[in-house]
């Protein structure tokens, strides 16, 4: 039996078969109404975007951290999928990352899958993007705003999918841990990888802003400023 736990990226036989069944049932229902949903979030300029995303994300995910009692930690790239392409679209992408780990890399485990399909997809999604509208709601309209609130929503979203994996884990747990080991060890150590994955997401949706903010979903109608290819007329004209 494996005794660790990657980033809240939960192997097999780590929870009893009663708490998988009921994240992958969670997970399933979940994913298949994401499947409508996405619909409207994705057209010809966003989905090559939600591929790329969905690949950073996967090779993100291959940096470890170890930490105490057994764990070890990685990046999660919610936040910073959902603000690219939408929230709904980032849980598919979030599956599919998660399912090409389990079935070609055995990270994970397939027994498991719904189980981190719910932390590291709705968990992460769910409460990041949460924040990150709540935060754009006070926050000045512009793109430092947006990079404030993405900071700030990928910084959060770790550490709550690290305690959602604590309390499963209260549940079901099959490893032979204190609960209050797993927990301590859980939310410190993913406190840190939450400025991690804050910084990781700030520069890269800083860095599709400045050339493309138009396909920022989570930017559209926030941004004070023009698109770049609406400013370029203006700025010509201006130097005539």
């Amino acid at each position: 039996m494996c005794n660790k736990v990657d980033a809240v990226h939960v192997p097999d036989g780590f929870l009893d078969a009663p708490t998988s069944l009921a994240t992958g049932a969670l997970a399933a229902g979940t994913v298949a109404l994401a499947l409508r949903k996405a619909r409207t979030e994705l057209d010809d300029r966003t989905a090559p975007l939600a591929g790329l995303t969905a690949a950073f994300v996967f090779a993100g995910q291959t940096i470890n951290f170890p930490v105490a009692a057994g764990t070890s930690g990685h990046l999660i790239g919610a936040v910073l999928t959902a603000v690219l392409v939408g929230p709904w679209t980032a849980l598919l992408c979030m599956t599919a990352v998660l399912l090409v780990q389990a079935v070609v890399f055995a990270d994970g485990g397939l027994t498991a899958l719904g189980t981190n399909v719910t932390l590291l997809g709705l968990v992460a999604v769910v409460v990041g993007y949460g924040v990150f509208r709540g935060l754009t709601a006070v926050l000045p309209r512009t793109r430092t705003g947006v990079l404030a609130a993405s900071g700030g929503a990928a910084f959060l979203s770790v550490p709550a999918a690290a305690l959602t994996f604590v309390g499963l884990f209260a549940l079901g747990g099959q490893v032979d841990l204190p609960i209050g080991t797993v927990a301590s060890a859980m939310t410190g150590v993913h406190l840190l990888i939450g400025l991690g994955e804050a910084a990781i997401t700030v520069a890269v949706v800083g860095a599709v802003l400045a050339v493309r903010p138009d396909l920022v979903h989570g930017a559209r109608g926030l941004l004070s400023a023009a698109p770049l290819e609406d400013r370029r007329p203006v700025a010509a004209e201006q130097a005539r």
